[in-house]
């Protein structure tokens, strides 16, 4: 399973640093795009101290199933320049489209079978990608099917949910405040409470509604989300399969949380500590690399 360093022309200014995996044997290979969730991560979907780490445990599982896969690192992390507070939902966007773009064109790749694995905020782009670029397959890892906002409330609204009842009213009042602030400002970056916030991200992605782009997908979906995730709504898995137009395979897994690890506790970010000391679930990195390699290798022999 060797890996090998990959730079993504993203845009003229800017390109991002990333790791193929690639799967024993000569190619040409299926290969997927991965696509992690919001906020500053590296190409294994790490930040700071908090280390998720879906990235390699994936790639590995994918290459097990002979499947080359490219991870990179968000803009502004890791070996990929930029400022990373001052990026937007459509920058990842396109950033993910170019990353596609830039697999499919790698020699030893099949060109003609590129599926991408996203996870939340991944999900969403992954959605897109199936949309409009020239991909075979897709995997939803806890995607929303909701307009942005409404996600981001739910979302929210779960995590206040833990706090003691004393505190609920006044968090939540501060966090409507927070809100109206980033929505009025039209600055990349602004400060709420004292800390800078990437406000375009989040104005961004509150406008965003992905049910078009899953209206308009015309490739397999595999979409799983966890009956234990308190980030992303299981429920939007319903809406998934009403809109997709063909192949939309769901699955709600009911110890799975939104770390991808299983937990059979109540669903609970505090929890997430614990949770990390985990390994990412094995039964979910075997249904997602046997679920690929069955549609990629069917697409390319198409």
């Amino acid at each position: 399973m060797p890996d090998v360093d990959m730079a993504v022309t993203a845009d003229d200014r800017l390109r991002l640093a990333g790791t193929l995996t690639l799967p024993a044997g000569a190619g040409p290979h299926p290969a997927v795009l991965l696509l992690h969730g919001s906020g500053r991560l590296d190409r294994d979907a790490n930040t700071g101290r908090v280390r998720t780490g879906y990235g390699p445990p994936l790639a590995a599982a994918l290459a097990d199933a002979g499947i080359a896969s490219l991870r990179y690192d968000r803009r502004g992390v890791g070996a990929t320049p930029g400022d990373w507070r001052a990026t937007g939902f459509t920058d990842n966007r396109r950033d993910a489209a170019a990353a596609v773009r830039a697999l499919a064109a790698r020699p030893g790749i099949r060109a003609d079978a590129v599926g991408v694995v996203g996870h939340s905020e991944g999900a969403v782009h992954a959605m897109t990608l199936g949309a409009h670029a020239d991909v075979a397959a897709v995997v939803l890892l806890a995607g929303f099917a909701r307009l942005g906002e409404d996600a981001l409330r739910r979302q929210a609204g779960m995590i206040v949910r833990d706090l003691p009842a004393f505190a609920r009213p006044m968090v939540r009042a501060l966090g409507e405040r927070q809100l109206a602030r980033i929505k009025k400002s039209d600055a990349d970056v602004t400060r709420v409470a004292g800390v800078p916030v990437n406000a375009r991200w989040t104005r961004e992605l509150l406008a965003h509604d992905p049910r078009p782009d899953l209206a308009g997908i015309r490739v397999p979906v595999l979409a799983i989300t966890g009956g234990k995730d308190v980030q992303v709504d299981a429920a939007d898995l319903d809406e998934i399969r009403r809109l997709v137009p063909g192949e939309a395979e769901v699955h709600r897994i009911a110890d799975l949380t939104h770390l991808l690890r299983r937990d059979p506790g109540r669903a609970s970010v505090r929890s997430y500590p614990r949770q990390l000391r985990r390994p990412v679930d094995s039964d979910l990195l075997t249904q997602v690399s046997g679920w690929l390699a069955h549609r990629l290798q069917a697409s390319a022999q198409a």
